[in-house]
């Protein structure tokens, strides 16, 4: 689980994860929100702008900005390790998708091989980017960086 239990370390990371009745409810209930949330955005976008799927795009890239802020002012505030897990791995865990991205790469390639490699390799580029984009705004808001 990514959330406030993790630090960076020379060897990696370390994390602990505290497995209670509050955390699987809260995991379970972030995991409702954010997957309702994905399916509201793709009722909404549903193949809007031509063959690239817009929506999946959206949520993967805005969930882990999202993700950056939330790790980040948990860890920096020392927040709740039941609020992280919902926020975290069920919230945005739900939201994100890579196995929806996966199909749509693979369906995409049959249809358009040009945009099936331009989605494969634009996604996780402008994931990372929100993701650190977003760590770095959150420390640089807060004087941390």
């Amino acid at each position: 689980m990514i959330g406030p239990s993790w630090r960076p370390l020379a060897g990696g990371y370390a994390h602990s994860v505290t497995l209670t009745a509050r955390t699987l409810l809260a995991v379970s209930a972030g995991g409702a929100v954010g997957s309702l949330l994905r399916w509201f955005v793709d009722v909404l976008m549903p193949g809007a702008w031509g063959t690239l799927p817009w929506g999946t795009l959206l949520v993967n890239v805005l969930g882990s900005a999202l993700l950056g802020v939330v790790v980040e002012v948990l860890d920096r505030g020392g927040g709740s390790g039941v609020l992280g897990a919902f926020l975290t791995t069920g919230v945005l865990g739900g939201f994100t998708t890579f196995s929806t991205y996966a199909v749509q790469v693979a369906l995409l390639g049959g249809a358009d091989p040009a945009v099936a490699l331009t989605y494969f390799v634009v996604t996780p580029l402008l994931c990372v980017a929100a993701a650190g984009l977003a760590t770095t705004w959150v420390r640089r808001a807060r004087g941390a960086a």
